[in-house]
């Protein structure tokens, strides 16, 4: 069985070179399952986009390229392991309230202050920053910069003015490190702040910026003929339809699911094949009724996933 994410090369990474080319203070953002293509696959490309890699969690701390400094994007119950040399030595942490200050005690590394936005995620609030930076000092943290962690939803304008009412609360000598703003929103904002630093995390838009030169797809690993009324299945399922069941070499190990509407994700010569059941472990079994296009045992069917919550099997490079 394979569920394969198939990329164009040339055009993927022709891509992320002109996106990073364009933005100033760019940090990528490598972190979960490597939004598809793994981490392994993607830290090695850093040390030519920047200094600088972000991660989930102190667990994603593997793969980083040499010579690149990982930043921890989720505050930290335990203090990161450390040894003598390595990403885990050199990481720099995000703290955004006493408790992530107080969960660090007695490791000594460089951290960012996570102040809150209107996510009400994690974060100081205006009115903690200050005891937040001071209880890091103290605790022998070294301070290197702030972060705020925009939400998607919103306008770009929306995003800009919550850092504008952040800028006059931290130091103005510190980078402020920014997520979900758009390449231009972020270059203007430069542009009215030129002696402020900015830096901008980019996952998404970086890694998926272009999806026409992404494919994910799986095998047909079986057909069999199925008539209406018959059962099939973990759940002995009625089929709605003469036709064929199709055996899929994906399933809820890859992360595949129904939708969010409960209609199948697999598509066949722009067709979709409907589930007998939702995908189980690394098959899913599909209906393809009599008088529609079915894929024969060996060819490929589309798979509509987002590809930050999927884990292929392979990546293929065309």
């Amino acid at each position: 069985m394979t569920l394969r994410l198939t990329v164009q090369r040339a055009a993927w990474e022709s891509h992320i070179d002109a996106l990073a080319a364009s933005v100033d203070g760019l940090v990528p953002v490598v972190k979960g399952n490597g939004y598809g293509f793994g981490r392994a696959t993607l830290h090695p490309m850093i040390k030519t986009l920047a200094d600088y890699v972000c991660v989930g969690t102190v667990h994603e701390l593997d793969h980083v390229a040499d010579r690149v400094t990982p930043v921890v994007l989720t505050p930290s119950p335990v203090p990161p392991p450390t040894p003598a040399t390595g990403a885990t030595a050199s990481a720099v942490m995000t703290v955004g309230s006493l408790d992530d200050v107080a969960a660090l005690a007695g490791w000594r590394g460089r951290v960012i202050i996570k102040l809150q936005s209107s996510m009400r995620r994690f974060g100081a609030t205006a009115a903690e920053v200050e005891a937040v930076n001071f209880a890091a000092r103290a605790a022998g943290l070294d301070v290197v910069g702030f972060a705020l962690h925009l939400p998607l939803a919103g306008a770009d304008a929306d995003r800009v003015a919550e850092v504008d009412a952040w800028l006059d609360q931290i130091d103005a000598h510190q980078p402020l490190w920014l997520s979900h703003l758009q390449p231009q929103a972020y270059s203007a904002l430069r542009a009215r702040y030129p002696d402020r630093i900015f830096r901008l995390r980019l996952g998404t838009a970086l890694w998926h910026g272009d999806k026409s030169f992404l494919h994910l797809h799986a095998d047909v690993l079986a057909l069999h003929p199925i008539a209406a009324g018959d059962r099939a299945g973990y759940q002995l399922v009625e089929a709605a339809d003469d036709g064929h069941l199709v055996l899929v070499g994906a399933g809820s190990a890859n992360g595949v699911a129904p939708l969010a509407n409960g209609s199948s994700p697999f598509h066949f010569e722009h067709t979709r094949l409907s589930l007998l059941e939702p995908p189980h472990m690394h098959t899913s079994m599909v209906l393809a009724p009599i008088g529609t296009p079915c894929p024969a045992v060996g060819e490929r069917v589309d798979v509509q996933r987002p590809l930050i919550s999927t884990l292929v099997d392979e990546v293929e490079w065309v």
